[in-house]
């Protein structure tokens, strides 16, 4: 049988016969495959079933693929946005569309996004055609120190989007973040430790607990559950920190309890980025917040990514203010605007593909070009970082998406407008 191919133009036309096809094969790829062999000239990608089976120059390509002809352009490895709301947040002015945040609720860190994420959801079609293949929807802090529990999702055909549920937990740590222990720093740092030690004399004690004989605790009990998985290093603490003095303050916290800590935002990360480096401590940032917009980041600056990234530091870049959270596409944006004020592409490349995968734990099956990994790659009409440039393709776990959204379709109806067009619709 004589391999089908596809011309990068062509995609919608075969769209349906190679989401069915068992074995796909990129050909004539410029790879970026983020790992150590760099970028590949001419290679070849062949994916099976829902994984990649092999990535190189000179392959043979099995008689029976689906062969689309890359015609020398960039394909990447999925990307990944680790801030947004995907499936938990439709319409922001309807509150009966929110599912990412609590209020007047007797827990706050046993919340899991995980019952809200909706797979129907219209913002996913548009998120995934613009090449975000995997995303991680939190939840946000209304009042309380403690948000719950994060979710990694594939925005894929498969209705169960859940690649990891409880993949981090959340708090703050600032200005703002301090009211709900009392209006002070000191406080709120106060607060977490003595919920940290809560939880573990909650654990040290469950039967004198359930016998009514323990010490009031600070949290609810099904808080202190959810805070064990942080204590046991069974998941990351996602701090939203912007002031190098508060990222001190949260380094000690994380070395006395040997707590796994990311921090979120952290526009004066690079005042630190000496110590972030040497603890192992990851950060999310994104470029576009560059200038001080509070007393919390007087030093934000257009550098912090490239001197992060000079200090080795690991970084993710992400969609982290809140208007852009119901945006992740936007993710190449910001990354562009990263690579704009210094920050090699490679490593700008790297930020939302390879790097966020290792912080929340899916970097053995996603985040790369090669054998073995989860079949989500991206074909680009271009450099995958210009703001213009736009997927050919998107393959999520082996499946070529439908290059399809509702902001295309309704793109669609309104463009061409003439005489005959009813009433209603001009």
């Amino acid at each position: 049988m004589r391999p089908l191919f596809i011309p990068v133009c062509a995609a919608a036309l075969t769209i349906a016969s190679a989401a069915a096809a068992d074995t796909l094969a990129i050909i004539n790829a410029t790879a970026h495959t983020i790992t150590d062999r760099g970028v590949l000239e001419g290679a070849t990608i062949i994916i099976d079933d829902e994984q990649i089976a092999a990535v190189g120059v000179d392959l043979d390509v099995p008689a029976d693929a689906l062969v689309i002809d890359a015609g020398g352009r960039p394909v990447t490895p999925g990307l990944m946005n680790v801030v947004s709301k995907i499936g938990l947040l439709e319409v922001g002015q309807v509150s009966a569309a929110n599912d990412y945040s609590l209020s007047g609720a007797p827990f706050s860190a046993a919340f899991d996004v995980t019952a809200g994420i909706n797979p129907d959801s219209v913002l996913i079609p548009i998120t995934r055609v613009d090449g975000v293949t995997r995303a991680v929807t939190v939840p946000s802090i209304r009042g309380e120190v403690f948000a719950g529990f994060g979710a990694v999702v594939h925005l894929g055909l498969d209705d169960d989007l859940v690649v990891e549920e409880k993949a981090a937990q959340y708090t703050a740590f600032g200005g703002r973040a301090a009211d709900a222990a009392g209006g002070a720093r000191g406080a709120l740092a106060v607060f977490i430790r003595q919920a940290f030690d809560d939880a573990e004399h909650y654990d040290k004690n469950r039967r004198d607990f359930e016998q009514n004989r323990t010490r009031p605790y600070v949290l609810h009990h099904l808080d202190l559950e959810a805070l064990l998985l942080v204590l046991n290093d069974e998941v990351p603490l996602v701090v939203d920190v912007n002031r190098a003095s508060d990222m001190r303050v949260l380094m000690d916290i994380a070395d006395d309890y040997g707590i796994r800590m990311i921090f979120n935002s952290a526009r004066e990360a690079w005042k630190v980025a000496d110590d972030l480096a040497d603890m192992d401590i990851s950060v999310i940032i994104d470029p576009s917040n560059n200038l001080p917009t509070s007393f919390d980041n007087i030093y934000a600056t257009q550098d912090n990514a490239r001197l992060l990234h000079e200090a080795g530091v690991k970084f993710a870049i992400a969609t982290t203010s809140f208007n852009d959270v119901n945006n992740p596409r936007n993710v190449t944006q910001i990354a562009g605007i990263g690579v704009a004020n210094g920050l090699p592409f490679d490593a700008a490349l790297r930020a939302i593909t390879r790097s966020p995968a290792e912080m929340f734990g899916i970097a053995d099956d996603y985040g790369t070009l090669e054998e073995g990994k989860d079949a989500d790659v991206v074909i680009w009409e271009g450099d995958p970082l210009e703001v213009t440039t736009l997927p050919t393709h998107v393959i999520i776990k082996g499946d070529l998406i439908p290059m399809d959204s509702r902001q295309l379709r309704l793109r669609d109806r309104y463009k061409d407008l003439g005489d005959d067009t009813p009433i209603q619709y001009r």
